[in-house]
């Protein structure tokens, strides 16, 4: 069985961790959170993992090379043997180009990168209308999935309970997207010009992009 690696870039509310889920499913490996990747590290107590302790306890940002590292000690692991999908890495080019190089060095299968492709108007729409229940936590949206009543969780029936995350706040958002467009965006040319990057139009209904993630995936 070949090996089958899985980058997902797309801006926030692109649905990128709903495509993820159903790529981990469908294909049988594993999807790989940076966070959990290092927090597990510096649970363990490896050599790695020390070193990413050192900045994590310290509220410093870990270093890419760190990262790399740990990174390459969780992709030895079986599950990863036939391939994994990779959550929230890279985010920017010096990061992409120190992947590449540690697979390489360890003869690893380079990434597919599957983008979702979705207008900053529809992402605003999006997590704006992003409602979480602070009882139970149920996600509900304004717009395409409503509660029953107004302020009324339909999971847990509490009333009052849906609040909108400051992070979804509009004015937030745009930020976001600005920060994904100047430091992330760029790896799509990146990707693109290496032949690996398949784009996906992210503006329909999950059902329908589903079909073409794993049209692409085949």
């Amino acid at each position: 069985m070949s090996e089958l690696a899985i980058i997902f870039l797309g801006a926030p509310g692109a649905g990128k961790g709903t495509q993820a889920k159903v790529a981990s499913s469908g294909k049988g490996i594993p999807q790989l959170s940076t966070g959990d990747m290092l927090r597990a590290a510096k649970a363990a107590g490896t050599p790695v993992g020390l070193k990413a302790r050192e900045y994590m306890d310290s509220g410093k940002l870990v270093p890419d090379e760190v990262v790399i590292g740990v990174m390459a000690e969780r992709l030895s692991s079986e599950d990863c043997a036939h391939g994994y999908i990779l959550d929230g890495f890279p985010r920017t080019i010096a990061q992409a180009d120190a992947l590449d190089h540690m697979l390489a060095e360890r003869k690893r299968a380079l990434p597919r990168v599957i983008e979702i492709d979705v207008p900053d108007e529809v992402v605003v729409a999006r997590l704006s209308g992003r409602r979480v229940c602070s009882n139970c936590g149920a996600i509900w949206h304004v717009e395409s999935n409503p509660t029953k009543k107004p302020d009324v969780c339909d999971q847990c029936g509490k009333a009052g309970t849906l609040e909108q995350r400051a992070d979804d706040k509009p004015d937030v958002i745009r930020k976001r997207l600005t920060v994904y467009h100047d430091q992330t965006r760029p790896l799509s040319a990146y990707y693109e010009e290496r032949k690996r990057l398949t784009r996906i139009n992210g503006n329909r209904v999950v059902e329908q992009v589903n079909a073409d993630l794993m049209k692409a995936l085949a």
